[in-house]
């Protein structure tokens, strides 16, 4: 793939996919994590006198403009980041992103609306995603594809439209991909992964293939109940996939055969009812009350949970162990974040809820080897699954 050093950038308008999904509480940034993730790239695109025209897109808005997934305090919070004004488009490809887009001078910046808001972005019609790619190719001469959260994604900015201008990868999606490789290579083993999140459907796909791979598979977060339950344990009122019961039984005795160990809590917080203020306790994880839902792994279980780290070379962790963001039901994530880095295993922090508790609970993101930007994306390449935007880049 060529890098931006490829390119000869000065003077020419260089069209950034960027990932600046981040979470807002009204017109309130909570995590600004990926858009300083971004700022190397642009940084660098800037001092070779490009003239960048970021885009992005911010939420699931049903293909028409939504105010509540404006782009705008998105552009306000860059701009403080990078030291200077970004312009800032009311469209994605009409008449204000072109008068934005062709007033940029050397070094300056601008970003467009939430790509999102067009149909074409996201349309799995051929012609339709064709025709919003073309819309964008004419806003500029050159394509940089830097947004590592959106290459598992088949969409009109990432798939399509660098075929239609000479092109070049980021630098944020060449590190995640070097990350990645290394994870999928020859890891330092003992190689351990970590999961969590709320549904197991989400991660069937990387734990089938993560059998292959791992040494030992730490299972936590909402989706360990279906495991639990899998086991024959009572699980109260927690969050349960029924459907994939079978499914989670098969992958607990192909571990057996194939030598690969499934560590499970031996102890929940539960609750009794999904609420910071709820009362609830620490329970064996085999004895869930019915009335009561687990929302945390519990003390032992974090106990446990290091000891089976602490001997780790390779750790990849996707999804935290509870609801992270009530007070109550904080501790097991808090406390497998510690456990990472204690264990001076190379540690990798899957994007997604895990990157976001990582900086919520005040870590310094530096203790760990590497925080992705993009958990679907990541996940799916762990899954061996290729990946759109990267396929696009790379010719």
């Amino acid at each position: 793939m060529r890098t931006i050093e490829d390119l000869d950038v000065a003077g020419q308008r260089v069209f950034v996919r960027a990932d600046l999904n981040v979470p807002l509480d009204g017109d309130r940034i909570t995590d600004d994590g990926r858009i300083r993730a971004a700022l190397p790239t642009i940084t660098r695109l800037r001092e070779r006198g490009a003239r960048v025209v970021v885009a992005a897109h911010l939420g699931r808005p049903k293909g028409a403009p939504d105010p509540k997934y404006s782009l705008r305090p998105v552009a306000a919070r860059l701009g403080e980041l990078l030291g200077t004004e970004v312009a800032f488009a009311e469209d994605t490809a009409g008449d204000s992103a072109r008068a934005v887009t062709g007033a940029l001078t050397d070094g300056g910046v601008a970003l467009l609306e939430n790509l999102r808001f067009e149909p074409g972005e996201t349309s799995k019609d051929d012609a339709e995603r064709g025709a919003f790619a073309d819309r964008l190719a004419a806003l500029a001469d050159l394509y940089v594809g830097d947004g590592f959260g959106a290459v598992h994604r088949r969409h009109a900015s990432v798939y399509d439209l660098p075929s239609r201008l000479p092109h070049a990868v980021g630098g944020l999606i060449l590190a995640e991909v070097e990350v990645l490789r290394r994870l999928t290579g020859e890891p330092e083993r003992p190689y351990a992964v970590v999961l969590g999140g709320s549904k197991v459907s989400d991660k069937l796909g990387v734990i089938d293939n993560l059998l292959g791979t791992a040494d030992r598979l730490l299972i936590g977060g909402g989706m360990v109940f279906t495991f639990l339950k899998a086991k024959g344990y009572e699980v109260g009122s927690s969050l349960l996939e029924a459907d994939q019961l079978d499914t989670v039984r098969g992958y607990l005795d192909r571990a057996e055969k194939e030598g690969v160990e499934i560590v499970l809590p031996v102890d929940v917080v539960a609750a009794e009812a999904f609420s910071a203020d709820a009362p609830h306790a620490d329970v064996d994880a085999d004895a869930i009350p019915a009335d009561r839902m687990g929302l945390d792994i519990g003390p032992r279980s974090r106990e446990l949970f290091a000891a089976k780290l602490a001997d780790a070379r390779t750790v990849f962790w996707n999804g935290p162990m509870g609801v992270f963001e009530m007070e109550p039901y904080s501790h097991g994530t808090r406390a497998l974040a510690q456990a990472l880095i204690d264990s001076g295993a190379f540690t990798v922090v899957g994007g997604g809820d895990s990157a976001a508790a990582v900086r919520a609970l005040g870590f310094d993101e530096d203790a760990f080897g590497h925080i992705s930007t993009g958990g679907g994306a990541s996940l799916e390449y762990l899954e061996g699954k290729a990946l759109p935007g990267i396929e696009a880049l790379d010719d």
